[in-house]
């Protein structure tokens, strides 16, 4: 990507967020004029995942600040892939804290149990984080498991 001319992916909506990547003498005019670029995409779900995938990949060459600066980041929040990674994100956080709270309360628990637990939405691991304080012992757990996963 480095070595090819940035001219090539500016002018194509789906190629647009690799051009941050590409070959420049200056690199953040090339930024700048990717982020000019995405704002001129007339469709707005498409303006908001390309601003997502170009902040991702621009990521690789540039600042936080930087990124964040040029490509707004009210568009970014809207972003479908933008959510997408925070939930992941919500997601695994919620469940570092439900294992970490199995372990402390029953030792070592099983490695099956815990990626039950590790599949589990944010929703319903925040839903098992309520029920948790009524386990006495990890029977518990398994009939909350059996009771809640497929819902």
């Amino acid at each position: 990507m480095w070595e090819q001319d940035s001219s090539l992916f500016i002018n194509n909506y789906g190629l647009l967020p690799l051009a941050s990547l590409t070959r420049t003498d200056l690199p953040q005019a090339l930024l700048s004029q990717v982020a000019e670029e995405i704002a001129k995409i007339p469709d707005r779900v498409i303006r908001q995942n390309t601003a997502a995938y170009t902040e991702i990949l621009a990521g690789l060459r540039f600042e936080k600040n930087l990124i964040r600066q040029l490509l707004s980041e009210d568009i970014m929040q809207e972003s479908v892939i933008y959510q997408d990674i925070l939930q992941k994100g919500k997601q695994q956080e919620a469940f570092q804290v439900i294992n970490i709270l199995l372990n402390r309360r029953f030792n070592k628990v099983n490695q099956s149990l815990i990626d039950r637990v590790r599949v589990l939405s944010t929703e319903q691991l925040e839903n098992l984080a309520g029920a948790f304080v009524d386990f006495t012992q990890v029977s518990d757990l398994e009939a909350w498991l059996n009771q809640h996963e497929r819902s």
